[in-house]
């Protein structure tokens, strides 16, 4: 497939959905699975944890597999080993062996996220780079819009089990579009050893920086502004918005096409807006709408519903962002970009795995707090980007 091929986004797009889909498309199953397997509303919960644990150890090691090995079979094998796990999950007999099945889905989980951008990052740079990262998001948005809604009536028709088979199903379909479709970007004279005294020094270097730590956590904490409605659906959704399992996508729907106009957008100003006017834009996006829901969540609205437009316009900004962000923080290493892309995804599932276990639980019973919290994360963004561009100007 040639670099410039339209299909080159959708595949890496595609690959990337599987996060999303393993996140997104049981939420809709929580209370059936409580009562089937005899567990609490937080013992279910915390199957995001272990999904979300295990993904974010696992990234880590993504890159430098696919730095050592190449792009293509890594992630061959990653999709491949997702499907058997999501395997484990639908014939899991207990809560315990759903954990368990949960957290092997997570270890491979995020090949197709961190490989993606390293793949970008070896065809492009600049301002094609941004376009591609762009459409990949754009493209990407998709899924957490279809993913709850697949789920929802999956659950409804042939119970939340089969919500399992399908990701199984979805994970091998990946691995033949694979196989068949994506190119080896790495030569072989590229790449990197895996020697243990090597990739010490490689992490060390990437994660001992503080430019690095700066970008890659003013992405991840903004992310997590949008995600903690992400873990919350079940509560803002059944509870806050008085819906039915099937309506999801009156959270998702909205907030995905937000990403995706948000991505669009970025795509469009790429070449034309430096990166820093592009970031500034969508960091007034983002707490302009944080702050507007804030305000509407103190007040009684005609219509619940209203509460997820601050959710779609916060979801705008961050996609107008997040793909320069990303790029920069690439670009600090490019003789390590696989590793680079590991360590930013392992802070970014890290801060989310955080706020799944401690935090989420703490917000999702008003959506008062729920709104506080995303316009909390978006300061915080601010605040490590802004640290960012106090220390380059140091030099």
């Amino acid at each position: 497939m040639p670099a410039s091929s339209p299909r080159l986004a959708w595949v890496l797009a595609a690959l990337s959905a599987i996060g999303p889909f393993a996140i997104d498309t049981y939420l809709p199953a929580f209370p059936e699975m409580a009562r089937d397997l005899g567990a609490s509303a937080v013992e279910v919960q915390q199957t995001l944890t272990a999904y979300m644990v295990t993904f974010a150890l696992m990234v880590l090691w993504h890159g430098a597999l696919a730095d050592r090995f190449g792009r293509r079979r890594v992630l061959i094998a990653a999709t491949a080993f997702f499907s058997g796990a999501s395997l484990l999950c639908a014939f899991a007999p207990t809560i315990e062996w759903l954990w368990a099945g949960r957290a092997l889905q997570g270890l491979c989980g995020g090949a197709g996220m961190v490989i993606g951008r390293a793949v970008i990052r070896d065809l492009h740079e600049g301002p094609q780079a941004q376009r591609l990262m762009s459409r990949v998001m754009m493209i990407f948005g998709i899924a957490p819009a279809v993913a709850p809604l697949f789920g929802g009536y999956l659950l409804v028709l042939l119970g939340w089990r089969s919500i399992f088979v399908f990701l199984a199903l979805f994970g091998l379909a990946l691995v033949v579009l694979t196989w068949r479709t994506l190119p080896e970007t790495l030569a072989p004279a590229d790449r990197q050893p895996m020697h243990p005294v090597a990739l010490a020094r490689g992490y060390g270097s990437v994660l001992g920086s503080g430019a690095f730590l700066l970008l890659a956590g003013a992405v991840a904490l903004m992310f997590n502004g949008f995600f903690l409605y992400i873990l919350s659906a079940p509560a803002f959704v059944m509870t806050h918005l008085g819906l039915r399992a099937q309506d999801f996508s009156w959270l998702f729907v909205p907030s995905v096409a937000g990403m995706m106009l948000g991505s669009a957008l970025s795509g469009r100003v790429a070449g034309h807006w430096s990166a820093a006017r592009t970031i500034g834009a969508g960091f007034a996006v983002m707490l302009g709408a944080a702050a507007a829901g804030v305000a509407m969540s103190l007040v009684t609205l005609p219509d619940p519903r209203w509460l997820v437009l601050p959710i779609a316009c916060y979801s705008i900004g961050m996609a107008v962002a997040m793909p320069s962000l990303s790029i920069m923080a690439l670009d600090l290493f490019p003789a390590r970009r696989g590793m680079a892309s590991s360590c930013q995804s392992f802070l970014q599932v890290g801060a989310n795995a955080a706020i799944a276990g401690a935090l989420v639980p703490l917000l999702w019973s008003s959506t008062v707090y729920l709104a506080l919290g995303m316009l909390g994360f978006a300061l915080l963004s601010l605040l490590a980007y802004r640290s960012w561009l106090a220390r380059t100007a140091r030099g």
